[in-house]
């Protein structure tokens, strides 16, 4: 399934930093090994994972590769999302209301 394979792409926390990096602009691999203070060997790397996955994509200018965010893989992970963050802004609404019963309890002792 695509979202495993996403979630497993983002569980890295430097690929993450990555996305972070190219999500306002395109980066050169240079730019990104000086700002992740890593190796060129290492950041290709990871740069491989992200564009395989479809999170990145690659432009070739002169002697430089630049990559950029590709945000549909990432749109494709927040809709099938959306349900679980329906249930999750329910339970907290529940919680809300019930600490307001709570709260407004505690005020009707005090007095």
């Amino acid at each position: 399934m695509w979202v495993n394979s996403v979630f497993e792409v983002l569980a890295e926390p430097r690929r993450r930093q990555i996305l972070d990096l190219v999500r306002d602009g395109e980066c050169s691999v240079n730019e990104l090994v000086a700002r992740l203070a890593m190796n060129q060997p290492a950041v290709s790397k990871h740069l491989r994972v992200l564009r395989e996955a479809g999170l990145v994509r690659v432009r070739v200018d002169e002697q430089r590769r630049l990559y950029r965010l590709t945000p549909d893989p990432l749109r494709e992970l927040d809709q099938w999302l959306a349900p679980y963050r329906l249930a999750w802004d329910s339970s907290l609404d529940k919680l809300e209301r019930h600490l307001d019963q709570m709260g407004q309890g505690q005020t009707g002792d005090e007095r």
